[in-house]
C-alpha cells in the first residue's frame, strides 16, 4: 500500500484515478491544480505523484520542477505528450517516469510498482560507506558525491546510477542489468539510461564524445573508470 498523490484536473479522469487506485489497497488524495499539488506535498509525505501535464494554473514540466525543489518523491508524469524531445525534457525535469495518454490502470499500477521499488532499495546502490574512483567520492549510506573535493548536486535516479557504476569500477555493466538494479525493470528502452547518463556526464564535466569516468561501450554497456590522465594533465607525446 501507497500514499498517492493524483495531481488531475479532469474530474472524470480523477474519479476513475482514485477508485482505481483505492480499490488496489493505496491510500489516494487529489488535487485538481499545480498549487494545490505543491500545497500537498509541502505537508504531507507522499510515496509517489502521479502529475498531470495539462493543468489549468501552471505548465505540468513547470510544476514538476517545482516539485523537485521542495521534495524528492518519485513522480510519474502522465502526458499525452509522446515525442522524444519531450520526453526527454520531462526526465531531464526530474520525473521518475511518464505515461503516455490514454492509459490502462494496470500501467499505471506496474509503473508506480517500478519506482516504489526503487525508491525503497536506493536503486541498487551499494553497501559499502564510501566509495572511491579516481577523483570521485561516492557514500552511499549518507547519498552524497564529491568530484576533485566539490559537491555534487544529484537527483536521486542520478545518485543511483553513479553509486551503482562507482561499486564496480572498470566492469562493463551491460544495459539490462542497469536497467534491473538501478530502475527494478526487466524490461525498458536504451533512452531512459541515455538521458541519465547525459545528465550525469554533464555534472561530471565531460561529454560522450570526450569522456573521463562514464564510458559507453556501443552493443554493451557502461562502464565507470578513473580518467587516465589528471586534470589539466597532457596525455603522454
Amino acid at each position: 500500500m501507497a500514499s498517492v498523490l493524483v495531481v488531475e484536473d479532469d474530474q472524470f479522469v480523477r474519479s476513475a484515478l482514485i477508485r482505481q487506485l483505492t480499490d488496489a489497497s493505496h491510500t489516494v488524495r487529489s488535487v485538481g491544480t499545480a498549487l494545490e499539488a505543491l500545497r500537498e506535498v509541502a505537508h504531507v509525505r507522499f510515496d509517489v505523484v502521479v502529475l498531470d501535464l495539462g493543468l489549468p494554473d501552471l505548465d505540468g514540466s513547470e510544476a514538476l520542477k517545482m516539485l523537485r525543489g521542495i521534495t524528492d518523491v518519485p513522480v510519474i508524469v502522465a502526458t499525452a505528450r509522446d515525442d522524444e524531445t519531450e520526453i526527454v525534457r520531462l526526465l531531464n525535469a526530474g520525473a521518475d517516469d511518464y505515461l503516455t495518454k490514454p492509459f490502462s490502470v494496470e500501467h499505471l499500477l506496474a509503473r508506480m510498482a517500478a519506482v516504489l521499488r526503487r525508491a525503497r532499495s536506493g536503486g541498487g546502490a551499494a553497501p559499502s560507506p564510501v566509495i572511491r574512483v579516481g577523483g570521485l567520492t561516492v557514500e552511499p549510506l549518507r547519498r552524497q558525491a564529491e568530484l576533485d573535493g566539490q559537491r555534487l548536486d544529484l537527483t536521486r535516479r542520478e545518485f543511483d546510477l553513479l553509486a551503482f557504476l562507482a561499486g564496480r569500477p572498470g566492469v562493463v555493466v551491460p544495459r539490462k542489468e542497469l536497467l534491473a538494479e538501478v530502475w527494478q525493470q526487466s524490461y525498458g528502452d536504451d533512452q531512459t539510461i541515455d538521458v541519465h547518463l547525459s545528465w550525469l556526464r554533464r555534472k561530471l564535466g565531460e561529454t560522450a564524445a570526450r569522456p573521463r569516468y562514464l564510458h559507453t561501450l556501443r552493443g554493451v554497456g557502461v562502464k565507470l573508470e578513473p580518467p587516465a590522465h589528471p586534470p589539466g594533465a597532457e596525455p603522454p607525446r
